[in-house]
This record gives C-alpha cells, sequence and structure tokens, in this order.
C-alpha cells in the first residue's frame, strides 16, 4: 500500500473531524458548506469502499464449504 493511498479508516477520521467542526460551530458558513460537501464525497467513499468489502467477503464465503476450508 502506498503513502498516498486513502484508506477507509483515513476517510472516516476525516468525517468524524468534519462532524465534529460542524457539530461544535468551529467555522463561518462559507467554510461549513466547503466542509459539508467534503463530508457528503467522503461519506460515498467510505460507502463505496464497505460495499466493496462486503461483495468481497461475498466471494470469499461463496467459495467455501460447510467446514470453512476453501475449495483450492
Amino acid at each position: 500500500m502506498s503513502s498516498g493511498e486513502e484508506t477507509f479508516e483515513v476517510l472516516r477520521l476525516e468525517l468524524e473531524e468534519i462532524v465534529g467542526k460542524l457539530e461544535r460551530g468551529e467555522v463561518a458558513v462559507d467554510e461549513a458548506i466547503r466542509l459539508w460537501q467534503r463530508g457528503e464525497g467522503l461519506h460515498r467513499r467510505c460507502a463505496a469502499l464497505l460495499e466493496a468489502a462486503e461483495g468481497r467477503i461475498e466471494e470469499l464465503s461463496a467459495g467455501t464449504d460447510d467446514t470453512g476450508a476453501s475449495d483450492l
């Protein structure tokens, strides 16, 4: 993984920071709008990553037998 790759955890932490700032009212209106837009984008990316992970888990689960062993 490269240092520039954004993981779910990194994106979630940034989103939490944005939510905190907005909830505390720490920013001016223009900045709040910018943060809201950034938060929306982060939310969409997090949702996409979760959906991809869910799909991968379903693929892996479909490849296992009743004992949990993969058919290799």
